[in-house]
């Protein structure tokens, strides 16, 4: 069994900064891939930001240079620093892990998502 924990979302205003968090818990072997998601109401799933276990960063067009991914492999734990944020930032932001449990079987998890609103 392994969990998918996020923290750091909130209410902020058109130009400020958030940082999110997550952290992977339970029957872990190795971690791979970890990245953000997010959901805005009424469009589909994309893709924030992922870094994988080289340390290799990848991030959506619309948040290049304003948002900064990082990870602490030592606390199996994904970051997502937000600056500069604006209203269409506005989502659901949903944490994703592709793991390896100790049965050595890889599956992608997901957090159950945390709430991130600007205001203009």
């Amino acid at each position: 069994q392994v969990q998918l924990e996020e923290s750091g979302g909130g209410l902020v205003q058109a130009g400020e900064s958030l940082r999110l968090s997550c952290a992977a818990s339970g029957s872990i072997f190795s971690i791979n891939a970890m990245g953000w998601y997010r959901q805005a109401p009424g469009k589909q799933r994309e893709l924030v930001a992922t870094i994988t276990s080289g340390r290799s960063t990848n991030y959506a067009d619309s948040v290049k240079g304003r948002f900064t991914i990082s990870r602490d492999y030592a606390k199996n734990t994904v970051y997502l620093q937000m600056n500069s944020l604006k209203p269409e930032d506005t989502a659901v932001y949903y944490c994703n892990a592709n793991i390896a449990t100790r049965t050595l079987s890889v599956y992608d998890y997901w957090g159950q998502g945390t709430q991130v609103t600007v205001s203009s």
